[in-house]
């Protein structure tokens, strides 16, 4: 039987992870030293199991040694193998140098997830100018989609709903959600300048004045763009939305003035937040029994040792 071991804060999570694939939800115990260094123990036998290390990695850098000491010492205590369960997948976006001399964080996180884990399942990354995982990560990993999960919520509490999509890279997402509801859909136009502005340009929504605006987004950080739409949509004189997205990670206070725009805001709970209504559970628990039906992959690594690139 599969082996759930949640980092701090992913307790909930992991424990409906367990619930839904009928796995054992184990312990783990972590604490600082007066140095600040990391304390990691296994509270739960690991031998000859595998083991699903669960950790939303969004906001990653305080806690990724424990992680990364975690998974080290299940393959150290005889785990079958170690699997990185990481509902929202850190450092994708910076996936090339936009100015000389920056890290492609993107590659460099990406060894040393693969230096650490033997298999890796997340869900909906942030694949801009990469293909696939398989183009970053040396290990087998699963890309789970919860388009399928959005559509279901939002025919269940959107009444006569438009859509609409954040940018022209969303339009075949945006598309198979509204195709799911049996909605119309539109896809806005999107300018980024920089971390913190956006420039979006609307279609005439005319036609859909009667109809709720549902914004879709993959990941809500800053919030600039579901925001400067909310207030666009208030121009044309169309209902406050209902936002509605997958990595709800909401930088300061962008969670505060999203709602004052929008009819409501929901999230999956890849992050844990106040408007977590999609649980993501048992689209993962379904993606292990499939790999526990197929047998561990062991891969021995020492961490950090993996190839590099230029």
């Amino acid at each position: 039987m599969r082996l759930i071991l949640p980092l701090p804060g992913n307790e909930a999570f992991a424990e409906r992870i367990a619930e839904a694939g009928g796995f054992e939800l184990g312990q783990l115990e972590t604490r600082h030293f007066p140095d600040g260094e990391s304390y990691v123990r296994l509270v739960s036998d690991v031998a000859g199991r595998p083991v699903d290390l669960v950790c939303s990695l969004a906001r990653p850098d305080p806690g990724f040694l424990s992680l990364i000491f975690a998974a080290d010492a299940a393959r150290d205590l005889g785990a079958a193998e170690v699997t990185l369960v990481a509902p929202y997948l850190a450092y994708m976006r910076q996936d090339r140098r936009f100015t000389p001399g920056e890290a492609v964080t993107s590659r460099a996180f990406s060894r040393l997830i693969s230096s650490s884990f033997d298999r890796l399942v997340t869900v909906d990354p942030h694949l801009h100018r990469y293909s696939a995982l398989a183009a970053l990560y040396d290990i087998p990993a699963r890309t789970l989609h919860a388009a399928p999960l959005l559509a279901d919520w939002i025919a269940a509490e959107v009444p006569h709903p438009l859509i609409i999509g954040p940018d022209e890279e969303s339009e075949q997402w945006v598309q198979a959600v509204a195709a799911a509801v049996g909605a119309p859909h539109v896809v806005l136009r999107k300018i980024r300048h920089g971390d913190r502005e956006v420039e979006i340009t609307f279609p005439d929504l005319t036609p859909w004045q009667d109809r709720r605006p549902v914004l879709l987004d993959d990941i809500a950080s800053s919030g600039r763009t579901l925001i400067e739409a909310a207030h666009q949509l208030q121009r044309q004189g169309l209902p406050p939305p209902v936002c509605v997205v997958v990595h709800g990670i909401f930088a300061g206070e962008a969670f505060a003035e999203l709602s004052r725009l929008s009819e409501r805001v929901v999230s999956s709970d890849s992050v844990p937040h106040a408007s977590n209504a999609i649980t993501l559970a048992p689209l993962i628990a379904a993606a292990l029994q499939t790999w526990e039906a197929d047998g561990p992959t062991r891969r021995r690594r020492r961490p950090g040792l993996a190839g590099s690139s230029g």
